[in-house]
């Protein structure tokens, strides 16, 4: 009995100590070594922060040419202060892995595609899209162009050694909480790490086209049907740069084959792409029309919303910098902000900028392809995939002189006949970083314009003000010569007249400077109008928020603009496709069921505001609206997109085509009145299910569900169900985990005045009181007055001050 008892009580020692001691996986979740993460003197209690910055005053680090000051406001927003650019970098390197290393080295595992080291086997299919891809192919080069410019790749290698002299300073204690809970350590910083975060970024804002559903639309509906559904140029749009009488410069050109064949692929489904709402708003107004006769540039752009938030706010000060905004953790310098002259901002452009080729092998090796009638060898790329808790993945991407083969029988190509080839601008050796720290030193418009020859990808509209009371933008980024419709559909691959051009040269880009209107703008719509002579390859443009910017703008007075009036469009929740759609639906129902329902459509003011229900009954009715219209364009075997809300409208308003009316799943031949009665009654039941599932009134707040979601999806370390008004294609766009990443309103008097808003706070930390600070301001529209430093100045209320010495 004795000895029972001794084998049972070592059994449950030598379990307690592995179960301590050990990673182990319940039910699929992940479980760190208990012992050391309950740990109160090293464990996750140390991340719990009662101080927001618990961090020295004085530090010692190795490489530091002369002391540097970071003086720290009450919102952890640091002010770093340097003597030379070396140590400005070096400092910003240590002071941003200071508050994000945790987020700056996981954004860097995912754009590598090795997030199934950290989680295990459920990150395969995304690691082996990001390598297929070639995300690190792109990196690579990116991180050669940097090291070829001398003094680029000083500042880079700086920021590289004070992120990893913050990164040698920890012990198990000191480590974020989530290699805690994930049971890893950081690795060294590299100049390639920060390349891959730009191509994380150049992947978010370029990695979305429509080519595989293009394709097969044209096919099932036939060309003339497919241009009238899916028009490159819509009637009415609002561009952001009209065309002048004369462009001053003749056009390249890029001859159209006589005829083309467009690929037959049958693709089930199409690859996961980034949020197809990726975008932004920035304008600017000319100090004419502003009340303090100073310019006002504003921009927020639409991305994830994700803790820790995905940029950091701070001001940089050296002999040749003094910049302050919005960093990206992992990068040096600022990426949109101001400086004591000019202030800049960014939308997505929006076009396509990737293009897809069947490829035709020679045999069935796959060790060649059909180009031009003659062999091309394939490069064979093995890629070795890390799997947490199991055996490596060993995966073989064929590259062709187009780029990386993603679509092939062991991935996405269900029936093992298509192969398709990537051609993506995210593979050119990027120069972003380098037009970044020209914009930051800029002091004038042709600053800006020199600095932005340097940008690449992804493409942008760049908005633009500066003391003087100028405004400008500028439509940035490589393109190359296409002829017309290249690029729409997946092309033959063995014809080389499917080729990019050139690229058009900067000086052809649109722009538009001191218009006489008195402002500038974009917001994802069409860069320009039909009469500009390159076919710019227009995807996923936006037709509402432009417009409502624009009217809002033009309606001011001149002498009467405000930062406080620029703030307030920021958080507009204004929506002209519910202004524009519901008198039709309404007019074509006629009288019927659900009166409540209609007569508080009637009464809405078309304000998306969260305690409203008419934006809930308006989203639910136009979704099952869209499902019902465009059942022909939904399938098993083949992915297909629904034509653009804007679009839709255009048509049910200029003459819709019948056949579209009538329902596959019925007997019967519908019209427009028919449609819309049953899919207001799909409408009706939906939300009432939904309010039965989530015992909650369907409010527009509560049904949207606008929400903060942890990168590494941890559901505690989230923030949930914000009331914030708006929806996506308001102005204040947002919708489930996805809206405004940051907002700022820069008036540029002298120094220039600026207000900053982040939908999280400047500390990666959970458990700091920094963490999610902002988000209530965020929601309500509020804003922070940012402390824009002309000089070190010690006699001001710092909560904190780091002086950085060199090393001994």
């Amino acid at each position: 009995m004795r000895l029972i008892k001794l084998i049972v009580s070592l059994s449950i020692t030598i379990f307690l100590i592995y179960a301590l001691n050990n990673r182990f996986v319940i039910q699929g979740s992940p479980v760190p070594p208990l012992g050391k993460f309950l740990d109160p003197f090293h464990g996750f209690w140390q991340n719990a922060e009662s101080d927001s910055l618990p961090y020295a005053e004085r530090i010692d680090i190795n490489g530091l040419q002369d002391a540097v000051q970071v003086y720290y406001d009450d919102h952890g927003i640091p002010h770093i202060f340097a003597q030379n650019d070396h140590d400005l970098y070096m400092a910003q390197g240590y002071v941003v892995a200071q508050h994000r290393l945790w987020q700056m080295d996981f954004q860097t595992y995912a754009a590598a595609g090795r997030i199934s080291e950290l989680i295990g086997e459920v990150g395969l299919n995304f690691d082996r899209l990001q390598r297929r891809k070639g995300m690190v192919y792109g990196a690579e080069k990116s991180a050669k162009a940097m090291e070829s410019n001398s003094s680029l790749k000083a500042h880079v290698e700086a920021y590289t050694q004070g992120v990893n002299e913050y990164i040698s300073s920890l012990s198990y204690k000191d480590l974020p909480l989530e290699y805690k809970l994930l049971n890893y350590s950081p690795e060294p910083w590299s100049l390639l790490k920060s390349a891959l975060l730009l191509q994380y970024m150049t992947d978010n804002l370029t990695g979305w086209d429509r080519d595989v559903q293009n394709t097969q639309a044209y096919w099932k509906l036939g060309e003339e049907t497919f241009y009238k559904l899916f028009p490159q140029w819509p009637a009415g749009i609002d561009p952001v740069a009209q065309s002048p009488a004369q462009w001053p410069f003749e056009a390249f050109k890029k001859e159209r084959p006589d005829s083309i064949a467009i690929a037959q692929t049958m693709i089930k489904k199409v690859h996961p792409m980034p949020d197809p709402d990726n975008g932004s708003n920035n304008w600017a107004v000319a100090a004419w029309k502003t009340k303090n006769g100073a310019s006002i540039l504003a921009n927020d752009m639409h991305l994830g919303l994700n803790a820790p938030s995905l940029w950091f706010m701070v001001q940089l000060h050296s002999p040749t910098t003094n910049v302050m905004g919005f960093a990206l953790a992992g990068n040096i310098g600022v990426v949109a902000g101001f400086n004591e002259n000019i202030a800049w901002g960014f939308t997505d452009v929006s076009r396509d900028e990737r293009d897809w080729y069947a490829i035709s092998f020679t045999d069935a090796t796959q060790s060649a392809y059909v180009y031009d009638g003659q062999e091309r060898e394939i490069q064979k790329h093995y890629e070795t995939i890390k799997i947490r808790d199991g055996h490596p993945y060993m995966d073989t991407v064929l590259y062709t002189h187009y780029g990386p083969i993603v679509y092939d029988h062991n991935f996405l190509s269900e029936n093992g006949r298509d192969y398709l080839a990537l051609k993506w601008i995210g593979h050119h050796p990027s120069r972003v970083q380098e037009a970044l720290l020209g914009l930051n030193r800029a002091t004038r418009y042709d600053d800006y314009v020199e600095a932005l020859t340097k940008w690449d990808a992804p493409s942008q509209h760049v908005a633009f003000a500066s003391t003087r009371g100028e405004v400008a933008i500028r439509v940035q980024g490589l393109f190359p010569l296409r002829f017309k419709d290249q690029g729409l559909y997946v092309m033959d691959g063995t014809d080389p007249a499917f080729e990019w051009g050139d690229f058009v040269p900067t000086t052809h880009y649109p722009y538009q400077y001191n218009p006489g209107r008195g402002f500038i703008s974009s917001a994802n719509q069409h860069s320009v109008d039909g009469d500009y002579p390159y076919n710019m390859g227009w995807l996923n443009m936006e037709h509402y928020r432009n417009r409502r910017i624009n009217n809002v703008l033009n309606a001011y007075d001149s002498g009467s603009v405000t930062p406080s009036d620029m703030m307030a469009l920021q958080n507009d929740a204004y929506g002209i496709r519910p202004a524009e759609a519901l008198p039709i639906f309404i007019d074509s129902l006629g009288t019927g069921k659900h009166a409540n329902v209609i007569k508080s459509l009637q009464e809405w003011d078309y304000i998306y505001s969260v305690g409203s229900k008419a934006p809930t009954y308006f989203e639910a009715w136009w979704r099952q609206f869209e499902d019902l219209l465009w059942d022909e364009l939904k399938s098993d075997s083949l992915s297909l997109s629904y034509p653009s809300d804007y679009q839709t409208i255009a048509l049910l308003k200029n003459g819709f085509p019948a056949e579209f009316y009538d329902h596959q799943g019925t007997p019967g031949k519908e019209t427009l009145q028919d449609i819309l009665a049953m899919s207001l009654d799909s409408a009706v039941a939906v939300i009432k299910a939904w309010e039965q599932e989530k015992a909650m009134e369907a409010t527009w707040g509560n049904y949207k569900n606008t929400s903060v979601v942890h990168l590494a999806r941890i559901p505690a370390l989230g923030v949930y169900n914000i009331q914030v008004d708006g929806q996506s294609k308001t102005v204040n766009s947002t919708k489930p985990n996805h809206g405004p990443s940051q907002r700022i309103v820069v008036e540029m008097t002298s120094p220039p005045q600026a207000w900053a808003i982040l939908p999280g706070g400047q500390s990666g930390n959970p458990g700091n009181p920094l963490y999610n600070n902002m988000i209530s301001l965020w929601r309500d529209g509020e804003y922070l007055k940012l402390n824009f430093m002309l000089d070190a100045d010690p006699q001001q209320d710092h909560p904190l001050v780091q002086t950085f010495n060199p090393g001994k």
